[in-house]
């Protein structure tokens, strides 16, 4: 996996790079979104992955599935990709562009997955507190999870804060067991 993102980083600047010189973060992230989607499916992977068809006939048709927000630059960002045979990478490079935008634009999305029904006012208040600490504008998209027992757990990238009683019992399990 780590290889894909690797190979996907050059790609995902270049058109981070092109959407930000044209203010056009928004359509370019939906398009590339879309994209990913599109290429993630095992079927499209297939037919990615036959040698008949040629690249800038795949590039057009996971054009077509994006219809709106696909500018000359997105076109040729596209051609390019297909040029040399990386649209499979277009989940990756998707989720690197989204990464920079939202790098940019200070935001982070947060997943919460609680043991009980977070009410309105409790997940304001969570949000307002995460926004604090990570000092970003705090989207904030709330799960439940009864095996949990009791609190919560908040994922957002490579950041995981696990306050629920089954997380603390699993610590408290290893520490005794050490």
């Amino acid at each position: 996996m780590a290889e894909l993102r690797t190979l996907a980083r050059p790609y995902a600047k270049a058109a981070f790079k092109a959407a930000e010189e044209h203010e056009q973060l928004a359509e370019w992230s939906q398009v590339l979104t879309i994209a990913g989607q599109v290429t993630a499916n095992k079927s499209i992977r297939q037919l990615l992955a036959n040698p008949g068809l040629e690249e800038q006939k795949k590039a057009e048709l996971i054009l077509e599935v994006a219809e709106e927000g696909v500018t000359e630059q997105v076109r040729n960002f596209f051609a390019v990709l297909a040029e040399n045979r990386r649209l499979t990478l277009l989940p990756e490079i998707s989720a690197l562009f989204n990464t920079y935008r939202a790098d940019l634009e200070r935001t982070v999305d947060i997943e919460v997955t609680a043991a009980f029904e977070l009410t309105d006012e409790q997940q304001q208040k969570l949000a307002q507190a995460l926004s604090t600490k990570l000092e970003r504008t705090v989207s904030l998209a709330a799960s439940l999870d009864k095996s949990l027992i009791g609190g919560a757990v908040i994922r957002t990238g490579d950041l995981v804060i696990d306050a629920s009683v089954r997380g603390k019992l699993t610590k408290l399990a290893d520490a005794l067991g050490s």
